[in-house]
């Protein structure tokens, strides 16, 4: 295992704690506006040089550093010195909650038992809370389910389109998804993302009490399409999970 305080042979693993240190080293930068140099950067937060230079080229690749070599009178090769872009409320900041999205991400997937598992069902309960539960106790109609289900994949992100579901049988349907809000980041961790978006789904169908359901998740059917696949539930079941 490679500490983190010892030089680099190898670029090391975005595990949780390679996405921690990125992180400190980004609220560091924050806290300097002017930039530092790295060798600054790994003084104050105690990691090795080439440590931090290899987190610092991967801040910069996803633009929330920016580097500039320093104006030298001197011979001999420019300092590069590193700042953090944005500031709160801006893009940069946003891009900080991705990273932060991504090394919690990474912790489920690495600590927790059953990832997957864990990850949809807590979908399923953040879906619940994002759905209206109907005000008698009965089945939401199929096609008001459906649409509110629309809504609220559209107001997460997710670019939503209801269409016939070719080869399943007459009748069927499924939910096309064009844009993935948590892109970056299901592609690095999809057993837990998509296993949440999954969950959400399902989650906010049952809360309704809807007489349909998620049946399964399809993950980049093509680079930007993921498709949901909608099935009937019995009478008298409530939602179920697959």
């Amino acid at each position: 295992m490679v500490r983190v305080d010892q030089p680099l042979r190898d670029a090391p693993a975005d595990g949780v704690r390679a996405h921690a240190s990125r992180l400190r080293i980004l609220q560091t930068l924050r806290q300097h506006p002017d930039g530092l140099g790295a060798q600054d950067v790994a003084t104050a937060v105690g990691l090795h040089l080439n440590t931090v230079r290899f987190h610092l080229d991967r801040l910069v690749a996803d633009g929330v550093v920016n580097s500039h070599a320093e104006d030298r009178t001197e011979p001999g090769r420019p300092r590069l010195n590193y700042a953090a872009v944005g500031l709160p409320g801006s893009q940069g900041d946003t891009r900080s909650y991705r990273l932060l999205a991504a090394m919690l991400a990474a912790l489920i997937s690495e600590s927790v038992p059953k990832a997957a598992e864990a990850a949809r069902a807590a979908g399923q309960v953040w879906g619940g809370h994002l759905a209206e539960r109907p005000d008698r106790s009965r089945r939401s109609d199929e096609d008001d389910a459906i649409s509110q289900l629309l809504r609220i994949l559209d107001e997460v992100g997710f670019d939503p389109q209801l269409t016939p579901e070719l080869g399943v049988g007459e009748g069927s349907r499924a939910i096309h998804l064009h844009h993935c809000p948590f892109l970056e980041i299901a592609k690095e961790h999809r057993d837990i993302v998509c296993s949440m978006h999954l969950g959400l789904m399902q989650g906010a169908l049952a809360e309704m009490q809807a007489s349909v359901t998620v049946r399964r998740l399809e993950a980049f059917v093509k680079p930007s399409l993921c498709v949901a696949t909608l099935a009937k539930v019995p009478a008298g079941d409530a939602a179920e999970d697959n």
